[in-house]
């Protein structure tokens, strides 16, 4: 079963509002960058949340029948990666995400909003 890009950012963010991240962000990349149609960026304020919305999301993507490429950065829980193919998933500590400020870096993509 193949899960539309929209369809699974959509679950990244409900799955990472479920384990209280903040400032959930979509970044839509769809004719900005060939490297994924959907970034979504978040952060945690311990180690522990970020480690908790990081294993939400991959629960909830696997369950979906989405493929969990690679998750990179889950040991030290400052910035995890998990790379579903079509949505890349950023989850910062809260320091990490005002030092390297993604969204600044991908301010040609759109932002999605949503309810």
């Amino acid at each position: 079963m193949t899960v539309k890009a929209d369809e699974l950012m959509q679950l990244v963010v409900a799955a990472a509002e479920d384990k209280k991240a903040h400032q959930i962000v979509a970044l839509n990349l769809t004719g900005v960058s060939l490297v994924a149609d959907y970034f979504v960026i978040c952060h945690g304020n311990s180690d522990t949340q970020v480690q908790a919305i990081t294993t939400e999301i991959r629960k909830r993507a696997e369950e979906s029948g989405a493929r969990v490429r690679g998750v990179e950065g889950m040991d030290s829980a400052r910035w995890v990666l998990v790379d579903l193919g079509d949505v890349v998933v950023h989850v910062f500590h809260r320091d990490e995400r005002e030092y390297y400020s993604l969204e600044r870096l991908w301010s040609d993509a759109k932002v999605v909003e949503f309810a």
